[in-house]
């Protein structure tokens, strides 16, 4: 039966089961005890049989106020720095009950909407945000310049966002956000 908790410093020795795809972003230690320092309530393990099998790093922030008054201002919101399951652990619904606890945190803590990063050719972590109720707010252009794919250029990221209870209005959502194209210099 898997368990959902919360991380504890000790735990940071004992993710290395669930970054061993090309899509997950491995950190060093000080990054993640920075985050797990500045926001320890979105920052949550799964646990099956007493092993840490995926993780989620979230927090909450707002754009500089310098940005209200631009387009891309971006109001009191939660944001998944990362989400991930071990390999073998995956299709079992885990990374859905990760997503959940912590948009349920980032609700408690009064945010309009959760957002997130994913590559355009990671189609399976999309179709996963998709089926969860994420949809795509707008491509950010060359956002991630590792040329996993060999191009020799960017690669796209599609923000992805699922609205909270207080954007009662849907104002932080849009259709075909796929074609609404910023630089990676217009997100905060």
């Amino acid at each position: 039966m898997p368990v959902i908790r919360r991380v504890k410093p000790a735990d940071l020795f004992h993710l290395n089961l669930c970054n061993l795809d090309p899509y997950t972003e491995n950190y060093d230690i000080s990054f993640y005890l920075s985050y797990l320092m500045k926001w320890p309530s979105l920052f949550f393990c799964l646990e099956e049989n007493s092993q840490i099998v995926g993780y989620i790093i979230g927090k909450v922030e707002a754009s500089p106020g310098y940005l209200q008054g631009s387009e891309h201002y971006l109001p009191w919101h939660g944001h998944v720095t990362a989400l991930t399951i071990a390999p073998q652990y995956r299709r079992l619904g885990y990374a859905r009950l990760l997503t959940r606890a912590l948009e349920k945190a980032c609700e408690q803590q009064n945010a309009w909407f959760v957002d997130l990063f994913v590559r355009e050719s990671n189609t399976s972590a999309i179709k996963l945000y998709e089926s969860l109720g994420y949809s795509v707010f707008r491509r950010v252009v060359d956002y991630y310049s590792d040329d996993i794919g060999g191009s020799m250029k960017g690669e796209d990221a599609f923000d992805m966002r699922i609205p909270l209870p207080r954007d009662k209005e849907r104002q932080h959502i849009r259709e075909n956000g796929r074609n609404f194209r910023v630089t990676a210099e217009d997100v905060f």
